[in-house]
């Protein structure tokens, strides 16, 4: 029998969430890195034509959020990625340079494979608030602080918080990582999912905390591609 429930609550996202998200973002100066599944290329196209017009990057993010990357063979993780990424480089005019498992999912094969396919930067470690490099077999690669703290699906469906308690955290990590900033850099990553986020009750609270981060000076607004290329930059120049 169709999942009735779990399907619409899903589907808000696409419908209603996502648009409200961007909307509140461009108020504020903020384009997305968009963890994109390739199944969302092929069946949301207007989703892509309105993230290209705001500046948004996209990053792969696996064929569909159903299908970890923990059970296939080289051949099938190697075709799996490489059909990602060339799903949405057809779809945007752009290859990404990023990458963020479903699930965070890897095999130990995964980052090289990445590596391979051109792609430059990994999101699934947690482990940092700075990017650091990783060893692949050949060519580079770097990992970009992702969050599973700062994130909305941790916020609202393991803890249990509410809108607010989400934006105050916002608001209380980006304080601190702000101090930390007098003396190295720091990056913040927000975790957002747009069926979940995207509510009007969770919304404005969410504006109030980019609100509290754009009024501060000496921020730095960044993609992923352009952390990922500030850090080359300047860890060559040492």
């Amino acid at each position: 029998m169709p999942g009735v429930l779990n399907y619409s609550w899903r589907d808000y996202g696409v419908r209603v969430g996502i648009w409200r998200l961007m909307e509140v973002m461009e108020r504020h100066g903020i384009r997305g890195t968009a963890a994109l599944n390739a199944d969302v290329v092929r069946h949301y196209p207007r989703i892509l034509e309105a993230g290209k017009a705001l500046g948004w990057e996209w990053m792969g993010h696996g064929t569909n959020n159903s299908t970890m990357i923990n059970a296939q063979s080289e051949e099938e993780e190697r075709h799996l990625v490489t059909t990602v990424l060339d799903t949405i480089t057809e779809a945007t005019g752009t290859r990404p340079r990023g990458w963020l498992s479903p699930g965070l999912s890897e095999t130990h094969r995964t980052l090289d494979l990445l590596a391979e396919a051109g792609v430059g930067y990994v999101a699934n470690w947690v482990n940092d608030e700075q990017p650091y490099p990783m060893h692949v077999r050949n060519g580079s690669m770097l990992s970009l602080p992702y969050s599973a703290e700062i994130n909305d699906y941790a916020a609202f469906i393991e803890r249990g918080q509410t809108g607010e308690d989400f934006a105050r955290t916002i608001r209380d990590q980006f304080d601190g990582l702000y101090e930390d900033g007098a003396v190295t850099g720091r990056v913040m990553a927000i975790a957002l999912h747009p069926f979940l986020i995207g509510h009007p009750h969770r919304m404005r609270a969410f504006d109030s905390a980019l609100a509290h981060i754009t009024a501060r000076q000496e921020v730095w607004l960044a993609t992923g591609s352009e952390i990922a290329d500030w850090y080359v930059q300047h860890r060559q120049a040492r």
